[in-house]
């Protein structure tokens, strides 16, 4: 971390910002997954609609975060970052007073929008405000924030459903969703736009034109826009076909109990952590794709071995390491590697629009896992969808450029 020392105050505060908001919003969002089961019992829905529960979420973050990123480019960075977690933190806390799956399924959506528009829009504050010898490193680690967002999300669960009765511990979990509104209070005091920004929406405003939100797909960035989408749809579909579904796997499957769920989470959740910070140094070692390459190998062997065969709890529990590891590190160099790819003018837009793309289709993957997982079980469903993610990965990652070293226009 001495990189860290070595940025200037706006970089250092810019990087707790994105780290912080990416860290709670980790802990909205991964709420959900633990609740799971819970949720079927008090709603009596079954496992195809709860799958729905986290689709709908993750196909309305698409839409928010495009949306965020169109806004981000006309009205600026910081601005619509706030925003967006507000939304999300609101729509959380709402979801702990709800009353039947119609009334969650409602506010879930509505925290996708914000959901997606908060890491669209902070990834490229970071990528614009971070000099490009730490771009990568940084951008990376602030993904590493997730992990965090993700264990205290565990502890939290842990917790509230051994010292609560099930039905108000999961309410209690969504009204921990408050927390990142307070947040905002340090991001707008500290958190300046970046100048990169500034300078481009002076450009355009002296020369009374704006860039258009569908640049994206002119001749010349369609190419680049279609496959960083692709890219984004590998990376994503195999990680929510993972984690939506993996507590439920660990309770229903391999029979483990409450605190035993939790233990098991936290070694694939320290694993996470520390695959986060390894990807991050390794797309400025090695270069964007390399880092994608790698990790989408070591993800599909790790998924494949977690769920197609038969383990012991000791065994399921080293495994669990490379799990977290693989499945999280392949997102270091994505936030960097998307805003390299494109031009100022239209970067949070085609960043947001790709990103989100990936996210939108990987929002598919719950749904359809828990829907297979009725006739083929739970493991083989999520090994089939993720597997065939991490493919994606890897066919897309050769079809681009490497961008490593490249100073952003």
């Amino acid at each position: 971390m001495n990189w860290y020392r070595q940025m200037n105050k706006t970089e250092r505060h810019t990087f707790v910002a994105a780290f912080g908001g990416w860290a709670l919003d980790a802990l909205d969002f991964m709420v959900f997954t633990f609740v799971i089961s819970t949720l079927i019992t008090v709603f009596s829905i079954d496992k195809g609609q709860a799958g729905m529960l986290a689709t709908v979420t993750l196909l309305f973050s698409a839409i928010g975060g495009w949306l965020a990123g169109v806004l981000a480019d006309r009205f600026g960075r910081v601005r619509i970052l706030q925003v967006t977690i507000l939304w999300f933190s609101v729509c959380t806390v709402l979801i702990g007073f709800a009353q039947n799956f119609e009334q969650i399924f409602i506010l879930r959506a509505l925290q996708g929008l914000g959901f997606g528009g908060e890491w669209a829009v902070g990834s490229v504050l970071m990528g614009e405000i971070v000099r490009t010898e730490y771009r990568g490193r940084a951008v990376g680690t602030v993904q590493s924030g997730w992990a965090i967002g993700w264990a205290v999300a565990a502890l939290c669960y842990t917790a509230s459903f051994s010292l609560l009765p099930e039905a108000y511990a999961w309410r209690v979990l969504f009204w921990i969703g408050v927390i990142p509104a307070l947040f905002v209070l340090f991001i707008r005091k500290n958190v300046p736009e970046p100048e990169l920004f500034e300078r481009t929406r002076k450009r355009e405003e002296s020369a009374a034109k704006r860039t258009s939100a569908w640049a994206i797909f002119s001749p010349s960035l369609i190419k680049t826009t279609a496959l960083a989408a692709l890219l984004c749809t590998g990376v994503q579909g195999g990680y929510y076909a993972v984690t939506t579904w993996l507590p439920t796997f660990l309770k229903t499957e391999r029979h483990l109990s409450v605190i035993g769920t939790g233990g098991y989470l936290l070694v694939i959740i320290l694993g996470s952590f520390i695959g986060y910070l390894t990807g991050a140094y390794l797309t400025d070692r090695l270069g964007r794709r390399a880092n994608l390459l790698v990790f989408a190998v070591l993800s599909g062997a790790s998924i494949y071995v977690y769920t197609q065969i038969q383990l012991s709890n000791d065994q399921m529990l080293i495994l669990g390491f490379p799990l977290g590891f693989a499945a999280s590190g392949i997102f270091s160099g994505m936030g960097a590697y998307l805003t390299e790819l494109f031009p100022s003018a239209v970067r949070a837009n085609a960043q947001g629009f790709a990103y989100n793309f990936g996210r939108g289709i990987g929002a598919l993957f719950p749904s359809l896992v828990g829907y297979l997982a009725k006739t083929s079980g739970l493991g083989t469903a999520i090994g089939m969808f993720a597997g065939g993610a991490y493919l994606v990965v890897l066919v897309t990652a050769f079809m681009l450029p490497e961008t490593k070293g490249r100073e952003i226009e």
